[in-house]
């Protein structure tokens, strides 16, 4: 099931982050976040973009989010996005599934863009964005540094739309939830 996140399902998010911290360049977070850093960044990021699980069996194995590209309101309109999956997990769809309500949820809100952000060569992540519809948009030589070496970060983007000009205001997700549109659609996937 594809659902929204809540701030119940902190410690969920926060195990299947923890390994991709602790032993992966996959995210440039060096120190754990814990569940209550974790709970915060939820009710935080759900004011204003999606925050969605998936669920099996009552068990959160995969949750994917959408945030500021950056702070300029000039931005408002392109958001990065991030997915994380379980271990025991993957190779299963889920990710593509999820990622797909991801920007379909992003499109309800009025964005127009997703950007995904890989530490290169991150052939997996860079196959599914690229199997989403995601275009390569730049690399950042040696962005970050992290496990004793330096990474390159690609840029991959969609257009989730056509960009209006002038452009309607994005709506809030908290706006969008409350609406009950959220709602149908997640029950029309």
């Amino acid at each position: 099931m594809i659902r929204i996140a809540t701030e119940a399902d902190a410690a969920a998010c926060h195990a299947i982050y923890a390994p991709v911290v602790e032993t992966s360049a996959i995210t440039f977070e060096t120190d754990l976040p814990g569940e209550e850093a974790m709970r915060g960044r939820l009710r935080t990021r759900l004011a204003t973009h999606p925050w969605l699980a998936w669920e099996e069996d009552g068990e959160v194995l995969a949750y994917a989010y959408a945030g500021r590209f950056r702070e300029r309101a000039a931005y408002d309109w392109i958001a990065e996005t991030s997915i994380y999956v379980h271990e025991n997990a993957r190779r299963r769809g889920i990710a593509r599934r999820l990622y797909g309500a991801l920007l379909g949820a992003m499109r309800l809100q009025g964005i127009n863009q997703a950007v995904g952000v890989i530490t290169l060569p991150g052939a997996t992540s860079v196959a599914m964005h690229e199997a989403m519809g995601f275009a390569p948009a730049g690399v950042w030589p040696k962005a970050g540094y992290k496990l004793g070496q330096w990474w390159d970060v690609g840029v991959w983007s969609l257009f989730l739309s056509e960009p209006e000009t002038p452009p309607t205001a994005v709506i809030p997700f908290a706006a969008l939830t409350g609406s009950g549109a959220m709602d149908r659609f997640l029950r029309s996937l």
